[in-house]
């Protein structure tokens, strides 16, 4: 697998993902701070795998359109008062 398919359906926020996750991982080398490794670890992993905390797509809306469904005929009786 070439590295430009791997980039290829990439959205927003997994592009925010790997950059605060890169991010982290710079202070966490400089600061040697232990938490920071993790948060960067944790941003790293979903930006490569492509999770968030809901899993694969899980808080993404769906993009099938809604289809109502009504009836072609409709009849009407008129009521009239004695």
């Amino acid at each position: 697998m070439n590295s430009i398919a791997f980039f290829r359906d990439w959205n927003v926020m997994r592009w925010l993902r790997l950059l605060l996750g890169l991010y982290f991982a710079y202070q966490a080398f400089l600061l040697k701070d232990s938490f920071s490794g993790f948060i960067a670890a944790f941003l790293l992993l979903q930006a490569i795998t492509n999770t968030g905390c809901c899993g694969a797509g899980g808080c993404g809306v769906p993009t099938q359109k809604y289809v109502e469904n009504k009836p072609e005929n409709i009849e009407y009786e008129i009521i009239k008062p004695k």
